[in-house]
């Protein structure tokens, strides 16, 4: 009987009490769902130039979703959903793996790592002390150089932007049918966002995947090739459970030292300012700027990072597309929890997202980074500290596909115009400690990397 009623519980929203309804709460989670669904098709194909079997990740990216979401609506009661970053997957793959050379399972051993360090902090009452003493021009310019370099990678996956003759970067044939549909798809999208259509970058993926089933890239191939079953059984992602590689990660750990603080602090200020987003927007912020549950909140974020890393996902955490199921009327975790559903059943689609060609996530990726720009609006650029420090992030990221060098360039910057300045209490124990770690980084990538 105990049990019973710890279960009934459990699943107690407090709907009501929140002035919504069991169907309000529903439709807002397949709003929510309608819009971050796309990182289904997204994650697996990013994470594929880590060599990673693509139905593997697509089984892991609805699990992380799954659970991320689960943990939030259970633990916080709130309509955040949550599954694997926009960002911090392309730096596990594009950047740790493929570009570093560490193996994959060292990549999940630094996410780990982030999240038992968010989880422990969200138990704490440091992580206000951490906001505030991490410069936001710092943490501007690295979205929007991930976000640019977001792009550059969907660009590039879609064969939009092809390399010349001379090694340079130059733009597609417009007259091959493939690279058209890519473009186009590229206007579909903007206007479906200008518009506000809920679901824009599914709905891009979808149109230029069906497009795909009438072009051919090649004589006797087409873009788009369906699967011989459109439902199947989940592949069981068992290379990737629990896949850490520490040995790796402690042989080599003064140089990912850097990188896995990346993943705590990507994590820990994404999720600062989504929460913050979704929940003042749905009301339910007071005017301290405080919301209830914060502290489960940022728990099961972090914890979500954990579960997520042993199932072989790169961080998960909040999505700000929460906000479009809140617009629709979502106050509680029932909304969350019916996210959670849906991306449990998604799995049994694989075969037809696995059919997804590269071409139809483009416009999805390129979009993801220029909304990743928003926050340049916030700097003072008459202020050499804040729009210099972030434009030598982005920058130095585009120009050199190089996160780790942007990074070092734009805290660098900072701090030497800190001291020219004497604004010397920009300089937080917080942000020193991080150019001590760079400056390590540096050294040892510059002396002991080929």
């Amino acid at each position: 009987m105990r049990a019973v009623l710890s279960l009934q519980k459990l699943f107690r929203f407090n709907v009501a009490g929140h002035q919504s309804s069991v169907g309000t709460e529903v439709l807002a989670g397949l709003t929510t769902f309608g819009a971050m669904g796309y990182i289904i098709a997204v994650n697996p194909a990013i994470l594929a130039a880590t060599g990673a079997n693509r139905a593997d990740m697509i089984t892991v990216t609805v699990l992380a979703a799954m659970c991320g979401s689960l943990l939030m609506a259970f633990l916080s009661r709130l309509p955040i959903a949550l599954a694997p970053g926009m960002g911090s997957n392309a730096v596990f793959a594009q950047v740790v793996v493929v570009k570093m050379g560490l193996s994959y399972g060292t990549a999940l051993t630094m996410v780990l790592v982030g999240g038992i360090l968010f989880t422990c902090l969200s138990l704490s009452n440091v992580r206000q002390h951490i906001v505030r003493g991490f410069p936001a021009s710092i943490r501007i310019g690295l979205q929007a150089g991930i976000g640019l370099f977001i792009a550059y990678l969907g660009l590039r996956s879609g064969g939009l932007i092809v390399t010349d003759p001379g090694g340079g970067v130059a733009f597609a044939d417009l007259r091959s049918p493939s690279v058209m549909v890519v473009f186009l798809s590229l206007l579909l999208i903007a206007a479906l966002v200008a518009a506000r259509v809920r679901g824009a970058m599914l709905l891009s993926i979808l149109a230029v995947t069906v497009a795909g089933l009438f072009i051919q890239t090649s004589p006797g191939h087409v873009m788009t090739v369906l699967p011989a079953q459109a439902v199947a059984l989940p592949h069981a992602p068992s290379a990737y459970l629990f896949a850490f590689d520490t040995t790796e990660f402690f042989h080599n750990f003064f140089l990912v030292l850097p990188l896995t603080l990346y993943f705590f602090l990507s994590d820990f200020f994404s999720a600062t300012a989504t929460m913050i987003a979704v929940t003042r927007r749905a009301g339910m912020m007071d005017a301290q700027g405080n919301f209830m549950n914060s502290r489960r909140a940022f728990l099961a974020d972090g914890l979500a990072s954990i579960v997520g890393a042993c199932l072989g996902s790169p961080t998960v955490g909040a999505y700000v597309e929460s906000a479009t199921g809140v617009e629709a009327g979502g106050r509680t975790g029932l909304t969350t929890l019916t996210v959670a559903i849906l991306f449990g059943l998604s799995a049994f689609f694989w075969p037809l997202i696995a059919c997804i060609p590269p071409q139809a996530t483009t416009a999805a990726l390129v979009m993801v980074g220029i909304l990743m720009m928003e926050g340049l609006t916030e700097l003072d650029i008459s202020d050499p500290l804040q729009s210099v420090s972030a434009g030598m992030i982005v920058l130095l990221t585009v120009t050199t596909a190089n996160l780790m060098i942007g990074i070092c360039a734009g805290c660098f910057a900072y701090t030497v115009m800190a001291v020219a300045t004497r604004s010397w209490a920009r300089l937080t124990p917080v942000f020193l400690l991080t150019n001590v770690l760079l400056v390590i980084y540096l050294v040892l990538v510059t002396y002991t990397v080929n």
